[in-house]
């Protein structure tokens, strides 16, 4: 073949024999597809698979008219009453505070609800204790728009649960 006609070959490819290099776009986009398809199966399997949060509630959306008997309960207070006292203890005081506890769920030390009754006493106008079964926690204290939660039980949590209350006034 001679010179000419090679050199007309060429030219007529487009005059460059310069060959891309790397992936080409389509596979790089695939790859990034797939991964992101990858990453949204995982979300939702775990979000189908990972146990249910239970929790007491923070807001008052909900609440119904209704207040407990007492401060210090044995059996759970409804969530609809819960809210009710955080809008506002007794159905007209201040904004109150609840201390939930699972006894049910998780082992509670010897001694620990009846020291909780006396974090309660101590604050007699806007603090309630009541166990909540299913929770998620072995104690959550709560007030509006706030939650502490504890899995375990000692002079640290009762300080901490005490300052909570404390940052509520």
């Amino acid at each position: 073949m001679s010179r000419r006609k090679r050199k007309r070959r060429s030219k007529g490819r487009g005059g460059s024999r310069v060959r891309r290099q790397g992936i080409p776009w389509a596979w790089a986009l695939g790859a990034v597809g797939v991964a992101l398809g990858g990453l949204l199966v995982w979300a939702v399997v775990q979000a189908l698979t990972a146990p249910p949060v239970f929790l007491p509630p923070t807001d008052v959306v909900g609440h119904i008219e209704s207040v407990p008997p007492d401060h210090v309960l044995d059996e759970p207070m409804s969530i609809p009453v819960q809210k009710h006292m955080l809008e506002h203890a007794d159905g007209n005081g201040p904004p109150g505070v609840v201390i939930n506890y699972n006894c049910q769920d998780y082992d509670c030390e010897p001694g620990m609800v009846e020291r909780l009754a006396e974090i309660v006493q101590e604050y007699p106008e806007f603090v309630y204790l009541a166990p909540l079964p299913n929770m998620t926690a072995k104690l959550a204290i709560t007030r509006v728009g706030a939650i502490e939660t504890f899995d375990t039980f000692d002079e640290n949590t009762e300080a901490a649960m005490r300052a909570f209350i404390e940052r509520r006034r």
